[in-house]
């Protein structure tokens, strides 16, 4: 039952955010052999001003043991 969360700025439109739920939706069910209606993706807006606190402690910085792909930016607390 794999779930994705995605949280990114805000600023996509409906469109591009349908796009991207089904890319990675397709992404799941060809690596991992999920059946469709197991996967479910949901995507986040977070602000700027609340990307540290939010998003980049709790999920990149405290938790480097499930972080597979590091970010390239510095540490915006």
């Amino acid at each position: 039952m794999p779930h994705a969360i995605i949280k990114m700025f805000p600023g996509r439109d409906q469109a591009q955010k349908d796009a991207l739920a089904r890319a990675i939706n397709d992404a799941i069910i060809a690596t991992l052999g999920s059946k469709p209606e197991s996967v479910s993706v949901s995507i986040e807006d977070v602000t700027p001003e609340a990307w540290g606190q939010d998003v980049y402690g709790p999920e990149i910085a405290d938790k480097p043991a499930t972080l597979f792909i590091k970010p390239g930016y510095a540490d915006p607390r």
